[in-house]
């Protein structure tokens, strides 16, 4: 049987330290290239609250998420229903890893408003037992050996005030795929994206521990 993964995705509001989950958006695929189901949730909890919603990073594209949930594709649904939703595909398809760009925030991003939520009468949004691996860590791996991606981050200004390559999703993306690839910063979306950058990661170094704890 072919093992399959998820690929997670979150848009947030706030500060990294308190930041609150309204868009998630995940697939379930194989290390094939196979995507085998889609979800994209909009938090009801989070989203309806306009106050919250003022610091969210990605703030213009509240009208734009209405417009979608209106044509039916994203779902308005509670963050309760959105965490046993996913427990479930988990369990239909035996997922035991998920994995995410920059997967920490993410981990930490559910938990917290799985947390705040329900006064921290549930603090865990994932199964227990479930691995997390970091997209992130292996791109930054991969291409810090690579004088391509060096020269093309210069080239194109992708570094820090320190010269510092930068390993954004959209940076590695437009390295791999599309020069004038944009992130779209809506959760399945970058999903999509985030799953390809792991596919050519491990097509080129498959022994990199990505795994985080």
């Amino acid at each position: 049987m072919t093992e399959k993964i998820l690929i997670i995705d979150t848009e947030t509001t706030n500060t990294i330290e308190d930041a609150l989950v309204y868009d998630v958006g995940y697939l379930v695929a194989d290390y094939d290239g196979n995507i085998y189901h889609r979800d994209s949730f909009v938090n009801t909890d989070i989203f309806c609250d306009k106050e919250l919603m003022s610091s969210a990073y990605f703030v213009e594209k509240i009208p734009q998420y209405w417009k979608e949930i209106k044509r039916g594709e994203r779902t308005l649904t509670s963050f309760r229903k959105i965490m046993w939703t996913l427990r479930h595909v988990m369990k239909d398809y035996d997922i035991k890893k998920v994995y995410a760009y920059n997967c920490r925030f993410d981990y930490c991003s559910l938990s917290t408003t799985q947390r705040y939520l329900t006064k921290s009468k549930w603090r865990y949004f994932f199964p227990y037992g479930t691995e997390f691996h970091d997209i992130l860590a292996l791109s930054r791996h991969v291409l810090k050996k690579l004088d391509e991606y060096r020269n093309f981050c210069l080239e194109n200004e992708y570094v820090t005030e320190r010269k510092v390559n930068r390993y954004t999703a959209e940076v590695v993306a437009r390295y791999f795929f599309d020069k004038d690839f944009i992130e779209e910063h809506t959760a399945l979306a970058d999903c999509e994206i985030e799953y390809k950058i792991l596919l050519e990661c491990l097509r080129m170094d498959s022994d990199f521990k990505t795994k985080m704890w």
